[in-house]
């Protein structure tokens, strides 16, 4: 009598706490909910798109939520989609899987993938026919919550995250077959020369006597040019230090400190991303206009080019950013130029709405990449974007958005001097008079052949998220 009797009291504690977590939860989510309706939480301006396109955003980081606090387990991690077509935010990247994994700096780790043809990461030409591994390919570790989580831009200052190491197409190390691995650990095995990353680093500056630095995930992005021929790499990973052990039943307090941590992040992500386009872009203006134009997003412009850092809230560290914002009425449209030098390994532009989700990429060219686009002789890039279709192949659809985000992205193995980052300027116009700027070399499409492209895209986005 006196177990069942303990037994009685432990379940009524149990369920108290995870009572109070839950109600922890929700109240994090309505909070978040509170921000679509909160301008002086810089909530964009509602229109009835906006609001709907909010609540979705919101229920995009709750799917993101679930992912990232009940299925992340540095123990036995497992790479899954940190955006997706689910869960759409940062302005990100149309070309781009983004993956990541939770680990434990001080353990050992093996991943593995497959790729198809992959000459083209050695400069040679592509094969005659696919399928190819896609363009670009890069890990990337580090520590702290992922970029966000805190929903406090002081995130975004020197010392708070720390990166431990990177490696890409330039320096992945592949048999002929397209097979790979990757060590990630503390200390790299004697005789080791394979591809390898540290994930532990000693104290910082700033605390010249603390303890080591461990990293706390490994993230990275499959970019793909070949929407029609390139296919994702499927990625493992095995913590060598707990192969073929077995997680703990999940406890009520597990599961508490889990609902509370998923409130957090949803909150969190909710807000920073906001506060970010805010007072780090200036999207709303009003900060004024600073006169280097580092970071401000302006209206029908663009910002000068900047790499990728905790300035420019993350990104891939091997990516040089540019950014502006259009605002467009029907008739209108934005005729951008831009050039670069040197050689990036990956070029492009996205558009996104003003919660910095991207639009509806599958059923509408609201994205273009290097190889999607035409370039002509003289190697200027040359794009119109509009809300009707100008008949042009470097068109961006806004899918009807009068207002929204413009970014563009340029990926170097290396990163070149800011001297020689690239160049860009637009320019608002009448959309008929889009043939006086477009040169004649530029392909002219057709309703048919736009439509063939779309279905490229649909099919190959469905390639990209199967889940099974």
């Amino acid at each position: 009598m006196s177990n069942e009797k303990n037994n009685s009291e432990t379940i009524e504690q149990d369920k108290a706490l995870l009572r109070d977590a839950w109600d922890g939860l929700i109240a994090n989510l309505q909070d978040a909910r509170d921000i679509i309706d909160s301008p002086d939480r810089f909530a964009p301006e509602p229109t009835s798109r906006v609001l709907a396109e909010g609540y979705r955003y919101l229920v995009g980081f709750v799917h993101h939520g679930i992912e990232r606090t009940f299925n992340a387990d540095p123990e036995f991690p497992v790479f899954r989609n940190a955006l997706s077509i689910f869960n759409k935010s940062t302005i990100e990247n149309a070309d781009a899987i983004y993956f990541y994994a939770p680990i434990d700096g001080r353990n050992r780790y093996l991943i593995k993938g497959k790729a198809a043809d992959f000459r083209h990461w050695k400069g040679e030409p592509r094969a005659a026919t696919g399928p190819y591994a896609p363009q670009y390919f890069i890990f990337e570790t580090a520590n702290g919550p992922m970029s966000g989580d805190s929903g406090d831009l002081s995130e975004i200052m020197p010392g708070f995250r720390t990166g431990f190491g990177t490696l890409d197409t330039s320096q992945l190390q592949i048999d002929d077959n397209g097979e790979f691995e990757l060590l990630l650990g503390p200390d790299k095995p004697e005789g080791y020369t394979g591809n390898f990353i540290c994930t532990v680093k000693g104290p910082n500056k700033r605390t010249p006597d603390g303890p080591d630095r461990y990293a706390t995930f490994i993230s990275g992005r499959q970019l793909f040019y070949d929407w029609e021929n390139e296919e994702a790499i499927p990625l493992t990973i095995t913590n060598l230090d707990n192969q073929g052990g077995h997680p703990q039943a999940l406890s009520p307090a597990k599961a508490a400190e889990q609902l509370t941590q998923m409130g957090s992040v949803v909150r969190g992500q909710m807000q920073f991303w906001l506060d970010f386009y805010d007072k780090v872009l200036n999207v709303n203006g009003t900060h004024g206009n600073p006169e280097d134009g580092k970071y401000f997003y302006p209206v029908n412009g663009y910002n000068k080019p900047n790499a990728a850092s905790s300035d420019t809230g993350g990104g891939m560290s091997t990516n040089v950013y540019a950014g502006g914002l259009y605002d467009l009425a029907d008739d209108e449209a934005l005729y951008i130029e831009a050039t670069y030098t040197g050689d990036p390994v990956y070029v492009s532009v996205h558009l996104g709405n003003l919660w910095g989700e991207s639009p509806d990429y599958a059923n509408h060219q609201s994205s273009l990449n290097l190889h999607q686009m035409y370039m002509g002789p003289d190697h200027v890039q040359r794009w119109v974007v509009s809300h009707r279709d100008p008949g042009i192949q470097n068109w961006l659809d806004t899918t009807g958005l009068p207002r929204g985000y413009l970014s563009h992205r340029w990926a170097y193995s290396e990163i070149p001097d800011p001297s020689l980052w690239p160049k860009i300027t637009a320019k608002k116009i009448k959309l008929d008079q889009v043939d006086n700027y477009i040169p004649q070399d530029m392909p002219r499409i057709s309703r048919e052949q736009r439509r063939a492209e779309i279905h490229i895209r649909q099919q190959h986005v469905q390639r990209r998220y199967r889940v099974f």
